[in-house]
């Protein structure tokens, strides 16, 4: 199997997907950052797996200096060491209040000039600066912090607090700064959400611990349709994960970890078309009742902490009409 193809094929279906979210109306979703963040992430995921920093560089094509030098660029700035250069320019604007695009230049000449603009971009289109002006005489100035809390509760806060419920679901005994970290998400947002989430009884606080409801976002709901998709998404790709990390590369009759994917080639006339397009609906009825039996079960008894096991269900469903792109 040529690795490089498969790995550049579901590069390439996930940055269709990422697309399609931030051409979706009503996000905001500045991608300035997207390149560099996914180079330090997969950069530092390769070195945890316990790969030499001189293997990563060659897989990246680069040379070792090259690519440490990258990192640290990254994961600091030159000019303010232990902050981010994102973290450092807003932080100065924050100090100043407004500045040229030649007074940053100049503050921040010892960082890579093209990351400084990508990151005055991405600070402008996600509201948390504003710029009049064009070239070097471009003036940016800091939104306000009762505006930029305005944008976050116009924006944010609904799907911040569904995918908090989410990560609590799955990490029940977690602080809020390591759900922030896991989730990307700034601290205050993710502790607003907490607070939201108790407010509204779908999170409890008993002896200092917090213990969430179990979440269903049903069929037709409106809100919490992004972290149905963060939840699904997450399931399909961790369960790949857990396959190659077994060293599975194949399936077999008693798996327990794994998926199938069949596709029915049907027209309106088909005599199978109904239960076709039906499957959707039939499995999720007959999960949906195993998975409400399991929960009654669990009411009225203790799991074996030695035991415990969590079996995470995906099912997906897609209909294409002929010429139709995926």
């Amino acid at each position: 199997m040529d690795t490089t193809v498969f790995i550049d094929s579901i590069m390439r279906q996930t940055i269709v997907l990422i697309a399609q979210f931030a051409a979706t109306a009503g996000i905001r979703a500045p991608l300035a950052h997207l390149a560099d963040e996914v180079f330090l992430s997969l950069s530092s995921e390769l070195e945890s797996q316990g790969l030499s920093r001189k293997l990563v560089a060659d897989m990246f094509g680069m040379a070792l200096r090259s690519y440490q030098r990258r990192v640290q660029r990254l994961r600091e700035s030159a000019t303010n060491p232990g902050q981010t250069l994102w973290q450092s320019v807003l932080a100065y604007l924050e100090s100043r209040g407004k500045a040229s695009r030649h007074e940053l230049q100049v503050q921040f000449s010892s960082d890579d000039p093209e990351a400084l603009g990508a990151i005055l971009n991405d600070l402008v289109r996600s509201g948390l600066a504003s710029r009049t002006g064009s070239g070097t005489s471009a003036l940016f100035a800091v939104t306000p912090e009762e505006d930029r809390q305005t944008l976050a509760r116009l924006g944010q806060e609904e799907t911040a607090a569904a995918l908090v419920w989410l990560d609590l679901c799955r990490n029940p005994e977690a602080a809020s700064a390591e759900t922030a970290e896991r989730l990307g998400l700034n601290p205050e947002l993710v502790q607003s959400a907490v607070d939201s989430l108790i407010a509204e009884g779908r999170l409890t606080i008993a002896d200092g611990k917090v213990t969430p409801d179990a979440m269903v976002i049903p069929v037709g709901a409106e809100a919490g349709w992004e972290a149905a998709v963060f939840d699904h998404f997450q399931a399909v790709a961790g369960a790949i994960t857990m396959k190659l990390r077994q060293g599975a590369t194949r399936s077999t009759t008693h798996d327990t970890t794994g998926g199938s994917t069949l596709i029915f080639e049907i027209d309106t006339s088909h005599p199978a078309a109904g239960r076709v397009l039906g499957l959707l609906d039939h499995v999720r009825t007959e999960v949906f009742s195993l998975w409400n039996e399991v929960e009654a079960l669990n009411a009225s008894r203790s799991l074996d902490p030695e035991t415990s096991r969590r079996v995470t269900f995906y099912v997906g469903q897609s209909v294409k009409s002929s010429g139709e792109d995926a």
